[in-house]
């Protein structure tokens, strides 16, 4: 895989992040740590933003939306449990830095995203960054990319109510998805849904809180 270099002034911000924020926190998957550390965090942000992009906080990406922090994207990559070569569908592009580290993974990413500045944005982005391996898509993300499906891995970074049926309906027997579900706004819970041989389970992974997945089949 290509490697992709951040500046040398965010050297030291991103070393704290992985330190303090991953590590001490139970991050131990070695991939994903390398993949944090590959991608260039704060040239997803605006310029004005990108001296706290390294921090233990979202960042706000406008139109109400946020680059979740270092440690709720690594969290949920490690939940996802990727592997080379895998096609993942991701609801919510954002700013393109959760494709970005799947990517960095060696899956083949297909991104959802509803609001179009958003969507311009990232994959102007993503192209610049010779992301090649992601795909992306103006939509809205609740009803999925049916004709693409199945997919191995589904990532929602959004929170809705319930599990969206369409999403569990194109994901690949066996394979999982991650996602932040609760009846109230805000406040969530991680779930962890799993498909194998016909049969579909759920884990409660922890307490989560994300913005509002909109849609069809969400808030």
């Amino acid at each position: 895989m290509r490697k992709m270099v951040a500046g040398t002034d965010y050297r030291r911000n991103r070393e704290r992040m992985i330190r303090d924020q991953l590590v001490a926190r139970g991050i131990t998957d070695e991939h994903v740590l390398r993949a944090m550390w590959e991608v260039p965090r704060h040239l997803f942000v605006e310029e004005a933003l990108q001296a706290q992009s390294y921090e233990d906080h979202a960042v706000p990406i406008g139109h109400g939306q946020t680059i979740s922090h270092p440690y709720t994207v690594a969290r949920m990559t490690s939940l996802l449990h990727v592997e080379p070569g895998m096609k993942i569908l991701e609801i919510g592009t954002g700013s393109g830095y959760q494709a970005a580290i799947l990517e960095r993974l060696g899956a083949m990413v297909y991104t959802v995203e509803r609001i179009k500045p958003l969507f311009v944005a990232a994959r102007k982005r993503l192209l610049f960054m010779h992301c090649y391996n992601i795909h992306c898509k103006l939509d809205d993300g609740t009803t999925g990319w049916p004709e693409l499906a199945p997919f191995d891995r589904i990532i929602v970074t959004a929170g809705g109510p319930e599990i969206p049926l369409p999403l569990v309906r194109q994901l690949a027997d066996p394979g999982c998805m991650v996602l932040p579900v609760g009846e109230e706004k805000r406040k969530q819970r991680m779930v962890r849904v799993c498909k194998a041989d016909g049969r579909v389970t759920s884990k409660d992974c922890g307490s989560a809180a994300f913005v509002d997945l909109v849609g069809t089949h969400g808030w």
